[in-house]
């Protein structure tokens, strides 16, 4: 059919939900007390969101696209709670990194020797860069996880080797 017969309404685009952060099949979603109420608080927010976008009168068509994605991000994010696994922090072991665990690491060999990197453990959802945190499955926190307070362990970055110490492990 030529696109002249089709009525403007048909040539709408269904909108694009951005996913979440990518949980591997299969892996529990492990969450520390900060992670769970962070998921809590944006599903609130969401649904306040969500309750604003159908008072809106005016353009039923954008009404419509914000309702669909707002519905779809709640969607998502209602699974990841559903799934969500909580890993109290208190009480882990302070001599071994596991989940939760606030690490600093200190390179010996390879690298720049001597430069110290500090991040903690977190769940797929709570995991920013900026903040050091950094996801469970993160090839960094797998490398770490079990390791004792004073062990030195390899690391491969970028197709490099790098030996590091783990100076301090902490749960707050």
């Amino acid at each position: 059919m030529s696109r002249a017969f089709a009525k403007e309404d048909d040539a709408v685009e269904a909108p694009i939900i951005p996913a979440r952060a990518a949980l591997p099949p299969g892996v529990t979603n492990y969450v520390t007390p900060q992670g769970l109420a962070q998921l809590r608080a944006e599903a609130t927010a969401l649904e306040e969101e969500r309750a604003k976008a159908e008072a809106i009168e005016g353009d039923a068509l954008e009404r419509t696209r914000q309702l669909t994605i707002l519905k779809g991000r709640i969607s998502q994010l209602n699974e990841r709670l559903a799934s969500a696994k909580l890993v109290e922090t208190e009480g882990q072991p302070t001599d071994q990194v596991r989940f939760g665990a606030t690490v600093t690491l200190k390179t010996v060999e390879g690298g720049k020797p001597g430069f110290v990197r500090t991040f903690t453990i977190v769940g797929v959802d709570e995991a920013s860069i900026t903040d050091g945190k950094i996801a469970f499955v993160a090839p960094i926190a797998k490398a770490v996880q079990g390791a004792r307070q004073g062990e030195t362990i390899v690391l491969q970055l970028g197709g490099k080797e790098e030996r590091v110490l783990v100076e301090r492990i902490d749960y707050a």
